[in-house]
């Protein structure tokens, strides 16, 4: 597949399951208009030895914020954990967890401004693990939206009945894909010299760029939110799966209450485990991206799967102005809110 064919699959215009947009609107006008509060997986006992503190930021993205803490603590950047890195351009909430041994705590207010707040300050025994969520509840305001509010109504209500395709969102892949180019790079020349954060940055763009091209396919087909032949099932909230390779009628009721999930691959060493049509469908993208699969595989990682679609839970919605529309929802750990947006209007960025 041609390079450009496959980053408009996967990154810029990725198929839409509901169909065309109902509505143009503007997306970030302000920080506020996008906020995000972490729903955490584990709460800090109060007491231990890593400090663990509840931020508000805004127009900061996490490892800026990370850095800070870090420089404030008087500790290394290694020190400092998060559960999930958060964009820039939004208002957030969410965990940091600083290793202070022995350590009393720095006066974590003197941190406070307009674009930061330390908002609880408290101890556990044991730092904040990378994914250690257990999703994000999102408040966004689309403006200056052109569309009919009964269409945008009947296209939210199928998105809470039906879900959306659980895709990977274009801040994945960084500015103009700049984290496909470091991939590119860094599979042409395995010693090519990168800080740890940008080498995890590059492969898990490759990882993604794989995963949405799978995905895209599967919507064009009709068969993202339904299991084919040898289809990886995932248990909901779980990373468990198992194949189903024979005709059930049971897997049908079970997707249909978002107990099951199709998957796709998160490409690495291994053999895959889905077998007949899923596993034909699959290696027909694969087998054309030999640059990235030889460059996950070489560069250690290993064959993983991940949910075709993702639902979207607690979704409500309201318009306070003719061009105003206000929406909230929750989504798990790993899934984006620009998803979601996808299948429901063609937004620009406000800024």
């Amino acid at each position: 597949m041609h390079a450009s064919a496959l980053l408009d699959e996967a990154v810029h215009a990725p198929a839409r399951a509901a169909g065309a947009p109902v509505a143009r609107a503007r997306l970030k006008c302000a920080a506020a208009d996008f906020r995000v509060t972490e729903l955490p997986l584990v709460e800090p006992s109060g007491s231990g030895e890593h400090a663990w503190l509840y931020v508000r930021k805004s127009n900061r993205n996490t490892e800026q914020v990370a850095g800070l803490l870090a420089r404030h603590a008087g500790v290394q950047r290694r020190a400092v954990s998060f559960a999930g890195l958060k964009d820039r351009v939004a208002e957030t909430l969410q965990w940091f967890s600083v290793h202070l041994p022995g350590l009393a705590d720095p006066d974590w207010s003197l941190l406070d401004d307009d674009t930061l707040c330390i908002e609880q300050a408290t101890r556990h025994a044991r730092k904040l693990q990378r994914g250690a969520l257990r999703g994000n509840a999102f408040e966004i305001v689309l403006r200056d939206v052109q569309g009919d509010a009964a269409e945008l109504a009947a296209r939210l209500a199928l998105l809470a009945q039906q879900g959306v395709p659980n895709y990977f969102g274009s801040q994945r892949f960084g500015s103009d894909a700049a984290n496909l180019e470091t991939a590119r790079q860094l599979f042409s020349n395995p010693r090519l010299k990168l800080s740890r954060h940008r080498r995890g940055l590059a492969l898990s763009a490759a990882r993604a760029l794989l995963f949405n091209g799978v995905l895209s396919r599967r919507v064009r087909a009709d068969n993202w939110n339904k299991w084919l032949a040898g289809d990886a099932m995932q248990l909901a909230g779980s990373h468990s799966f198992f194949v189903a390779e024979h005709p059930d009628s049971g897997l049908d009721a079970r997707l249909a209450e978002f107990d099951i999930h199709p998957t796709g691959p998160m490409h690495g060493r291994g053999d895959s485990p889905v077998r007949s049509a899923c596993r034909a469908l699959e290696q027909a993208l694969l087998g054309d991206c030999p640059e990235f699969t030889r460059g996950l595989e070489q560069a250690g990682l290993r064959q993983d799967r991940r949910a075709l679609r993702v639902q979207v839970a607690d979704l409500h919605w309201d318009m306070p102005a003719p061009d105003r529309l206000r929406l909230a929802f929750s989504l798990p750990a790993g899934s984006y809110a620009t998803s979601v947006l996808h299948e429901v209007v063609d937004a620009e960025s406000g800024r």
